[in-house]
């Protein structure tokens, strides 16, 4: 079986695999399901007779989204490699134990997150709004970009290769989108060239409530295939996004997610400053980011899937007149973005 034939979403060649591979033997897979979560992996959930809970990833080579979107398959040992590093880095219990990194077929085996636990996108669209979740959701990016700085010797040699997040990230969020709205263009290519000149800290590249479950009201964290070094303003930009859309989509909860996204903000910020990555300059490119990415979600490859036609439109309009007379601080952004929505 070669990585082009295998599909761990099929049970019968996943507990084949899992058996080649020596990990079980015949008869010990209890439950076989699969997990939902990005376009860019088939994800499932392997149960042993033995108590084992893994959750398996198969990196794709063709992403399963509408546009042709295409990734080489071997970024799914860069997430190993995070896996390891931000086990070292992020508080204790934020990063699934990686159990093997298999080269041959793209796939990785992590310990599975205890039950009960709850997905933190559902949550916030479900109008689960905890502010606590948020502070942590802050401080934990916060923790990761501290550690990143503290350590940026040997990580920004381990970390160096941006070119994951350039198919991933870059190009489909911000290359592809100055196509679509040329009112735009100039904004982006700004961005993408200050973007690829900053190499400050460890970067998650996918920080978004997707990303995160909540158990024991503790923040675990997945999905590090993006993990590079290079500009934290991003990882701030990308989460600020998911939060201030859904204060777009959102009304009845409005309030609640708009102090949300301070806390966020406010928790982040108090380690960046002790890491002194924080100063007028970076606040602004994390301004910058986050309006590159709430265009990207409504106009690029990707688009969050939650948000109406009407409400695209709406935030599409919005954001190019945002960068047009773009926000002093990331405050004023949540403060002005918030108010508009709210008029309409």
């Amino acid at each position: 079986m070669d990585a082009a034939t295998l599909d761990i979403e099929d049970r019968a060649a996943c507990e084949r695999y899992l058996i080649a591979a020596g990990h079980a033997r015949a008869g010990d897979v209890v439950e076989h399901r699969l997990l939902a979560g990005g376009v860019s992996c088939r994800t499932v959930l392997v149960v042993f007779v033995d108590g084992r809970r893994w959750v398996l990833k198969q990196a794709l080579a063709k992403l399963r989204v509408q546009a042709d979107w295409f990734s080489d398959p071997n970024r799914i040992h860069r997430e190993a490699l995070g896996m390891r590093v931000l086990g070292e880095l992020a508080p204790p219990g934020s990063i699934p134990k990686l159990h093997f990194d298999d080269e041959t077929h793209h796939v990785i085996g992590m310990e599975a997150v205890p039950e009960p636990h709850e997905n933190w996108k559902a949550m916030l669209l479900a109008g689960n709004i905890d502010l606590d979740a948020f502070r942590d959701f802050g401080y934990l990016l916060g923790a990761v970009h501290y550690a990143g700085n503290d350590r940026r010797a040997e990580l920004s040699r381990l970390f160096t290769d941006q070119s994951y997040f350039e198919s991933l990230r870059l190009e489909p969020y911000y290359g592809f989108s100055a196509t679509q709205e040329p009112r735009s263009t100039s904004f982006y290519s700004a961005l993408l060239s200050d973007t690829r000149a900053v190499r400050a800290t460890l970067v998650h590249g996918d920080y978004s409530p997707k990303n995160i479950l909540v158990a024991n009201h503790r923040l675990v964290l997945l999905d590090h295939e993006v993990i590079h070094f290079g500009d934290p303003a991003f990882d701030v930009g990308f989460g600020l996004t998911h939060l201030l859309s859904k204060t777009h989509h959102l009304p009845g909860w409005r309030a609640h997610l708009t102090e949300g996204c301070r806390y966020f903000w406010y928790s982040y910020e108090s380690l960046a400053n002790d890491a002194g990555l924080n100063s007028p300059m970076f606040g602004e490119r994390c301004v910058r980011h986050t309006l590159g990415c709430l265009l990207a979600r409504v106009i690029g490859r990707s688009p969050l899937e939650y948000l109406s036609q009407e409400e695209r439109e709406r935030q599409r309009e919005m954001v190019v007149r945002l960068m047009h007379d773009i926000p002093r601080s990331v405050p004023e952004l949540i403060e002005r973005f918030t108010t508009v929505i709210a008029a309409h």
